[in-house]
């Protein structure tokens, strides 16, 4: 039989009402205990690393929880990982410990839409989900894994749709890698993902994001960033202030990424107005591919925390259908 570790991190799947609203509550054991029939599902190893909301997740924590999954996934008896935590974030976390170099093991990352003490709470059958898809050796090499609402959704197209709904997530530019129910794991497709060499100590921060709203002139503080996220119009497009002010960060070596405000496709080279995705192409912008803000801004952040040039850089964002000019 499998042997799971899981990290137990917080989230709505660990909250129960209190007299302001729903508050961290149940530990690792808690949640365990209700999911009657899961040692035939695997053999489960509980960590208890915290209990902390998915909104108050820093950067620090994050590669905490990583450090913590490969331990955990470089030991012989374990077959693969689930991360319990919220989901407000769970589209960002998940992409940054896909992005590790963590081995092929299965690591799945799951909460929950409803609390413990709500009707139609969704913890007990997402959390069997999750250790049902870490124990399936077929996801070996699937990078991080989403199980949420019955589906799987790959680390790096995932996105949250809507803010209460129990089928919130989706992969807008793919579709899901497959689903789960009843104890059986369908894959759909496969899927590549970009590896970091190395984990970093930190991310490197700041990592701004402006995003291209009508009628609007970009600002940053004083702080040269450690790199630039620009979710553009379209495919690709922003005012020309925009440009302009990314050109000096783009002349000093600063990685400037260009993405789409839109909730799929890709920016591409196509629009040569002031501003246009080819002006941004030619000034040496990286491209985004299929990765939207939040998602490059992950890359961005521990890429050069791990030590990339932008040169780097626009070669892991080439695995998503990204890149700079030659």
């Amino acid at each position: 039989m499998s042997r799971i570790a899981v990290v137990f991190t917080g989230g709505t799947i660990a909250m129960r009402q209190g007299s302001g609203g729903n508050v961290p509550s149940l530990r690792g054991d808690d949640l365990l205990a209700s999911v009657p029939g899961l040692d035939a599902v695997a053999e489960v190893e509980p960590i208890d690393w915290g209990l902390v909301p998915a909104s108050h997740l820093t950067f620090d924590q994050v590669l905490d929880i990583g450090r913590v999954l490969a331990r955990q996934l470089a030991r012989p008896e374990i077959d693969g990982a689930v991360v319990v935590q919220g989901t407000d974030v769970i589209e960002e976390t998940a992409f940054a410990w896909d992005l590790l170099p963590m081995g092929d093991k299965p690591v799945v990352v799951v909460g929950a839409m409803r609390s413990a003490s709500q009707e139609a709470y969704d913890g007990p059958e997402n959390l069997r989900n999750a250790v049902t898809a870490a124990a399936d050796p077929r996801l070996a090499g699937q990078g991080v894994v989403v199980a949420m609402a019955g589906q799987l959704h790959g680390a790096d197209d995932v996105r949250k749709t809507h803010t209460h709904a129990h089928a919130t997530f989706a992969s807008p530019n793919l579709g899901p890698l497959g689903s789960v129910a009843e104890g059986r794991v369908t894959l759909q497709r496969r899927r590549i993902r970009a590896v970091l060499s190395n984990v970093p100590e930190a991310a490197a921060t700041p990592v701004p994001v402006l995003a291209v709203v009508l009628d609007s002139e970009p600002r940053l503080g004083a702080e040269r960033p450690a790199g630039l996220v620009v979710a553009a119009a379209g495919g690709g497009n922003t005012p020309p202030s925009y440009l302009e002010l990314a050109r000096p960060l783009l002349d000093f070596g600063v990685p400037v990424v260009l993405t789409t405000r839109c909730p799929s496709g890709s920016p591409q080279p196509g629009y040569g107005f002031p501003g246009g995705s080819t002006t941004w192409w030619e000034a040496g912008a990286i491209f985004s591919g299929t990765l939207d803000a939040l998602k490059s801004r992950i890359l961005v952040a521990l890429g050069v925390g791990a030590g990339l040039a932008p040169d780097d850089l626009a070669a892991l964002f080439g695995t998503y259908g990204g890149g700079r000019r030659d």
